[in-house]
């Protein structure tokens, strides 16, 4: 029998989402100069936060299907992906300021567990944002996730296990510590901090995370050479 969440909202309701979200969709030239000062562009977070990328360099970027600035991100995150080179990696981690977004994060979660978040991460916010489906309950969203292949009881026994209420309470501890109140943010290797607004867009945003990458890379190779 699928579970439901307590107070799980009748519905993808606009108004929620654009109180959960930071307003800061732009749609600024990608030809413009992309400025890089600290505490503008991006911001130090202090203290520092441990990644999940081993001896990567992680990119996270901290979103909610939810949030429909994090649809219009979504083509950026994949050419933040793409532009990846490979001693950095790419994540997501879902913010969870309510109990729909929470709803969607264990949807997430699951949906990741069971090797089907890459392929579904799009439909996901098409369906949400596009098509303006309503999930009234997180029946109806394993529902959505059988309709791309994926066994909807399975899906809803993993969705209430520990390993994914583990990974809610690591997600619930870990964006307050990161210094996000607003999505879509990104986060560079624990260190940086990147919206939309503070880039001055969302493909400054991209490239202000490359620039980071390379930056924080470089560190790294100095620090080792010390060694």
């Amino acid at each position: 029998m699928l579970k439901h969440l307590p107070k799980m909202l009748v519905g993808v309701l606009l108004a929620l989402t654009f109180n959960a979200c930071a307003h800061e969709h732009s749609e600024a030239a990608a030809s413009a100069p992309v400025a890089t000062e600290a505490g503008k562009n991006y911001f130090l977070i202090d203290p520092p936060q441990p990644t999940a990328s081993g001896d990567k360099i992680e990119v996270l970027e901290i979103f909610s299907y939810a949030c429909i600035h994090c649809a219009h991100f979504q083509p950026y995150a994949d050419e933040i992906k793409s532009k990846l080179p490979a001693y950095a990696q790419f994540g997501y981690m879902p913010a969870i300021f309510n109990d729909q977004w929470e709803a969607f994060a264990r949807a997430f979660y699951t949906a990741q567990a069971m090797g089907v978040q890459e392929k579904t991460q799009q439909a996901m916010f098409d369906a949400i944002h596009r098509d303006r489906r309503t999930f009234r309950s997180f029946g109806d969203i394993a529902t959505f996730y059988g309709e791309h292949g994926v066994d909807v009881e399975k899906f809803s026994q993993i969705a209430y296990s520990f390993e994914i209420e583990s990974k809610l309470a690591r997600s619930k501890e870990m964006v307050p510590k990161l210094g996000v109140d607003g999505t879509p943010s990104l986060i560079v290797n624990g260190k940086y901090r990147i919206t939309g607004a503070s880039a001055g867009g969302y493909p400054q945003a991209v490239a202000l995370v490359e620039y980071l990458v390379k930056k924080e890379h470089e560190a790294m190779t100095a620090a080792k050479a010390k060694k």
